[in-house]
């Protein structure tokens, strides 16, 4: 290219850009049983029995789990997911799902 007698060229950035990503945290409260953390687990992130098992024991013991680490809108779905899985109907007291937040890596 030519500006009035000046050759420039034009820089392209060509470097490959990392997508920060987010832990999906599942906190622990008083109004969930051990089989609703389970079932919510395969049904939304689809973990075996197992797996949410354990997810499920550390949400107990931690007061916190992180349960998946992936793009910012990935896990805001997911997050979303959790929130809309309703109450555990094995608790009278229990009026909603479960909380689970997002937070950088």
């Amino acid at each position: 290219m030519s500006k009035g007698g000046v050759e420039t060229e034009e820089q392209v950035d060509t470097r490959t850009r990392t997508i920060p990503p987010y832990h999906v945290v599942l906190l622990d409260d008083d109004d969930h049983t051990y089989e609703y953390v389970i079932e919510m687990l395969r049904a939304v992130f689809g973990m075996s029995q197992e797996k949410a098992y354990l997810h499920a024991c550390e949400v107990d013991s931690l007061k916190r789990t992180i349960l998946l680490t992936t793009s910012r809108e990935h896990a805001e779905l997911k997050r979303e997911q959790v929130h809309a899985f309703g109450p555990d109907p094995r608790i009278p007291r229990c009026k909603g799902s479960m909380t689970a937040i997002i937070e950088p890596a």
